[in-house]
């Protein structure tokens, strides 16, 4: 059951994506270009996001557990540290540049554009080399044998 309940959550976003234009880069990198051809209509999807996320949770919260689980996974860690920051630049530089965001990009690459076909692969490489650092990679192959 938790297979298809994740493959439909999965497939109403894939859909609401491509329904509000995010599978198209153009859309973010006009958003992104407020001197040039802005193009207003992210910060209506991301508004429907953020008023559709908060009713929601509040509804989620009021029950005593998840429906599909034992119980609700929510992040005790509130630090903001140079980690965060430093993840949250390269997200910002990354979705401005190649004007794709992970979802939004997997939900483009049936339409096969070169853009998406470059990012994908990118975005990849990034979250392994992501991973690796964290597990201390850079400062683990500086050790002594």
């Amino acid at each position: 059951m938790k297979l298809i309940a994740g493959f439909a959550a999965g497939l109403v976003f894939g859909l609401g994506l491509v329904i509000s234009g995010m599978s198209n880069p153009a859309k973010v990198l006009n958003f992104l270009d407020v001197f040039g051809t802005w193009d207003p209509s992210l910060a209506f999807v991301m508004g429907g996001a953020t008023v559709t996320t908060y009713i929601g949770y509040r509804l989620a919260w009021k029950r005593p557990a998840p429906v599909l689980t034992e119980g609700f996974q929510i992040p005790t860690n509130r630090t903001i540290d140079a980690k965060l920051l430093t993840g949250a630049a390269l997200f910002g530089l990354g979705w401005g540049i190649g004007g794709f965001c992970p979802g939004p990009a997997w939900t483009a690459l049936p339409m096969m554009a070169p853009g998406t076909l470059l990012f994908i692969p990118a975005m990849l490489v990034g979250l392994w080399l992501g991973g690796w650092v964290s597990a201390g990679g850079v400062r683990g192959s500086a050790r002594p044998a």
